[in-house]
C-alpha cells in the first residue's frame, strides 16, 4: 500500500550554506498524523481548556507542526495546565516575565553585561573574587569597543573584589557559559545573529543564579536553545527551559550514587536509612533492580545505566573511529554527527544488552 513520505522540516530551520555535512532530520510532516496548527487550536474549548489525551495520541503518531511547536512544548513541560483557561494563562505568562525580568535586572546589577546585548567568554574574576586584568578580559568587558591599552581602560567598578561565595562562584560560570553559547547550533542561521547568542547567554546566566545548586553545567546550552528559536519571547523561553530542567533533575535521581550504599548496610535502623528505603518507591522497576543486583555483593557502587548508554554509540561508531579518525578533530567531528541522528530505542536496547553483560562479569 502506498504510503505517504511526509514534507521534510529541515526548511523551517535554515542552515548555513557553507556547512554542507549537516545530518538531513528524519522528521517528515505527514498529513493527518502530525499534529498540525488547524488540530492543535481545535483542540482547546471555547473558555480556553485543552484536550491533551487527543492531543498526545496525535503527538506520539507523527511529531508536532514546527510553526507550533513552542507553544505546544510549554504545556508538554508543565509551564501551563491543560485544565486552566486563556485568561488564567495570559495572567501565569505576565507574571512570569515580570519575575524573570526583575531576576534578569539582579543579575544585570551584579554584571551589566547581563541584558546588554553582548556577553564574555573570558573569566572576569579569578576563584578569590579579585577582577581578571588580562587585557582580552578588559577588552570584553569594556563597555566601549575597539582596541584596548590597559592604561587606558576604566576599571569597571562591578569587577572590584568580591566576597560573596555565591557571586563569585556565579561570575566564575558566565564565561563557560559563553564558550557554550558560541559552539551551540553553530550550523544554523538563527545563530549568525549576535542578539539570539547573548539572548541564549542571558537564560542560562539568569538561571545559574537563582538556582546556584544546579548553577550551570557543559550541555544546558543544547537543552535550551530550542527554546530560543521556538519562543519569541525570551522570558517564556527561560520558564519552558526552567521547567526541562526540573524534569531532568527529577530523571537525574534515578541515578543517586547514594542510594546504591544503603544495600551495603541492610541492618541499619536509622532515621536517615529508613528515610531513604521509602524514597526508593519512587524509582522506577529497572532501576531498582539494577541497584539491588550491582551494589550488594561488591565494594562499590555499580555504574548508572547512562555510562552503558555512551559505550552503546561508542561501541556502534568503533568501525568508522578506527578508520576515519587520525586524532581528536576527527573523533568530535565523528560524534558530533550522532546529534540529532540518533536511535535513541536502539541505542537504550544496546545500553541494556551491555549492562548485562557487565553484571555476569562482575557478580
Amino acid at each position: 500500500m502506498w504510503r505517504d513520505p511526509g514534507a521534510p522540516a529541515d526548511s523551517f530551520y535554515e542552515t548555513r550554506p557553507e556547512c554542507t555535512d549537516v545530518p538531513k532530520s528524519k522528521f517528515r510532516i505527514k498529513a493527518g498524523k502530525t499534529l498540525s496548527a488547524r488540530k492543535w487550536h481545535a483542540a482547546f474549548s471555547p473558555e480556553g481548556y485543552l484536550d491533551i489525551g487527543k492531543t498526545l495520541g496525535r503527538i506520539h503518531r507523527g511529531g508536532i507542526h514546527p510553526s507550533i511547536r513552542g507553544e505546544v512544548w510549554e504545556f508538554l513541560l508543565g509551564c501551563y495546565d491543560p485544565k486552566s483557561t486563556f485568561q488564567e494563562r495570559d495572567e501565569i505568562r505576565q507574571r512570569r516575565r515580570d519575575l524573570y525580568n526583575t531576576w534578569k535586572e539582579e543579575c544585570r546589577i551584579l554584571f551589566p553585561l547581563v541584558g546588554s546585548g553582548r556577553f564574555i567568554t573570558a573569566p572576569a574574576v579569578t576563584e578569590d573574587g579579585t577582577q581578571c586584568l588580562d587585557p582580552m578580559v578588559l577588552l570584553e568587558n569594556n563597555p566601549e569597543n575597539g582596541p584596548v591599552v590597559l592604561q587606558d581602560v576604566t576599571i569597571p567598578t562591578y569587577l572590584e573584589k568580591i566576597t560573596d561565595k555565591r557571586i563569585i562562584q556565579w561570575m566564575l560560570t558566565l564565561h563557560q557559559i559563553g564558550l557554550d553559547v558560541v559552539r551551540t547550533d553553530r550550523t544554523l542561521v538563527f545563530y549568525e545573529k549576535k542578539e539570539n547568542l547573548s539572548k541564549l547567554w542571558d537564560i542560562l546566566s539568569v538561571y545559574a543564579k537563582i538556582d546556584s545548586d544546579v548553577g550551570y553545567g557543559q550541555g544546558m546550552s543544547d537543552l535550551c536553545s530550542p527554546m530560543i528559536i521556538l519562543l519569541n519571547d525570551e522570558a517564556d523561553a527561560f520558564w519552558c527551559f526552567e521547567r526541562l530542567m526540573r524534569r531532568l533533575m527529577m530523571w537525574a535521581l534515578e541515578y543517586d550514587p547514594d542510594l546504591f550504599w544503603m544495600y551495603e548496610e541492610a541492618d541499619d535502623k536509622s532515621e536517615e536509612f529508613k528515610g531513604r528505603m521509602k524514597s526508593l518507591r519512587h524509582y522506577g522497576k529497572y532501576e531498582r533492580e539494577n541497584m539491588k543486583n550491582g551494589a550488594k555483593n561488591g565494594e562499590d557502587p555499580p555504574f548508572p545505566i547512562s555510562v552503558f548508554l555512551v559505550a552503546s554509540v561508542l561501541k556502534e561508531k568503533s568501525a568508522i573511529l578506527l578508520q576515519q579518525a587520525k586524532g581528536l578533530d576527527d573523533v568530535v567531528k565523528i560524534l558530533n554527527d550522532v546529534n540529532g541522528n540518533l536511535d535513541a530505542k536502539k541505542a537504550c536496547m544496546a545500553a541494556l544488552k551491555l549492562h548485562k553483560k557487565y553484571l555476569k562479569k562482575v557478580l
